[in-house]
């Protein structure tokens, strides 16, 4: 259900960039870098870039009321722009031909910890 007023709007986007704070620190923690963090491309968006070795990951933060709703809120639509946009960063990084490319999913429900799924678009679970 999409907020309906301002108040409600502002209220789900700091509760957003709360749940993309905690998984930046996740990720950092688990051996990541952090090259970007709410990235707007010309072709698309992604919530957090990071890097760990020779891969280049896309990471779409959803924080839902219940983990399953989290899960499902991320379309096909979506996915595609996310690939786009990190297609779109990686030719501008100096290496970027030779970086593996992938795309990730951290899934917050109401209480829970983040679940990190890796390779989200294939749905190996980490």
């Amino acid at each position: 259900m999409k907020p309906r007023n301002r108040q409600e709007r502002q209220r789900a986007r700091r509760r957003g960039i709360a749940a993309e704070t905690l998984c930046l620190w996740l990720l950092r923690l688990k051996g990541y870098r952090i090259l970007a963090r709410d990235l707007r491309t010309p072709v698309g968006e992604i919530d957090i870039v990071a890097r760990r070795g020779q891969t280049l990951v896309a990471v779409e933060v959803k924080r839902r009321g219940r983990m399953e709703d989290a899960a499902d809120a991320i379309g096909t639509a979506q996915r595609r722009r996310i690939q786009r946009a990190l297609g779109w960063f990686a030719q501008r990084q100096p290496d970027g031909e030779r970086l593996a490319m992938r795309f990730d999913a951290m899934l917050l429900g109401q209480g829970a910890w983040p679940r990190h799924i890796r390779d989200a678009w294939r749905g190996e679970v980490r």
